[in-house]
């Protein structure tokens, strides 16, 4: 209800929602679309429910309605003690999911800030109690000191952070800013990359997480070529659940000089 709810009264989310669907599923129906933009909204809603039970109550009693499959990889990758970047992606089951993990292996997460002081407060509230330590996005040198511990450090490349640090590479065909510092801090720490991505299933009542192996041959030295990499790997965990993935920002916000922006 609070996702339909949010789709009716949010235009300009709806609407923002519509081209980034337009953008990455040309050959979408009309139709189709719309019905794909309602899930995203209702997705949305059912996280707003799922993040609040995660920060107002102890994450281990929703242990048992969650799969961890790969956790192996993540605690043999820490087992080096060179820290280990967890490459995460923006979908609506992010908080309770992060949350349910960290019951398994703690790890710190990087985060934007919010401009609204009370809403701030309350998500790094939540995150505080949740994680070990939330590092804000622009403060890369404690990120470095996290790795440089040993710790795992969630860092989430797949939003438009502008066009200073970003290379234009594909996402679903479209030249698309994208943050190269991913293969800068695994070069510059030695960490290994390991993937993680999370689902809500069907039922709506139980999850998947799912860690990867950690990546090979990455950074490569190439940031255009380690850029294109990260969003093939969100482009594929995206086709799973295409509903779950957080739309409802700007993702194409920033276009190649003389291109025109979509929004």
């Amino acid at each position: 209800m609070l996702g339909k709810l949010a789709y009716y009264l949010a235009r300009y989310r709806r609407h923002i929602v519509d081209i980034n669907l337009s953008i990455c599923f040309p050959e979408m129906s009309t139709a189709d679309r719309k019905k794909l933009n309602r899930d995203v909204f209702r997705s949305a809603g059912i996280s707003i429910i799922e993040t609040g039970l995660v920060w107002l109550r102890s994450p281990q009693i929703f242990n048992n309605l969650v799969e961890i499959q790969g956790l192996e990889y993540l605690e043999k990758a820490l087992e080096q003690k060179k820290g280990v970047v967890l490459v995460g992606m923006h979908f609506s089951t992010l908080d309770f999911c992060g949350a349910i993990l960290a019951n398994y292996c703690k790890f710190d997460v990087m985060y934007r800030s919010n401009k609204n002081p009370l809403i701030e407060a309350i998500m790094t509230r939540g995150r505080i109690q949740n994680f070990s330590d939330a590092i804000e996005r622009k403060d890369i040198r404690s990120l470095l000191k996290s790795l440089k511990r040993g710790n795992a450090v969630w860092y989430g490349p797949d939003q438009d952070y502008g066009r200073a640090h970003s290379v234009f590479v594909p996402f679903f065909g479209y030249p698309t800013a994208t943050i190269s510092a991913t293969s800068r801090i695994a070069d510059i720490s030695k960490s290994p990359v390991i993937l993680l991505t999370h689902y809500r299933l069907k039922d709506d009542k139980n999850y998947q997480i799912c860690l990867s192996k950690p990546l090979k041959n990455f950074p490569s030295g190439d940031l255009v070529l380690d850029a294109s990499r990260i969003n093939e790997q969100v482009e594929k965990a995206i086709q799973r659940a295409p509903e779950q993935y957080w739309w409802l920002h700007r993702r194409f916000k920033t276009s190649p000089k003389g291109g025109n922006r979509p929004y």
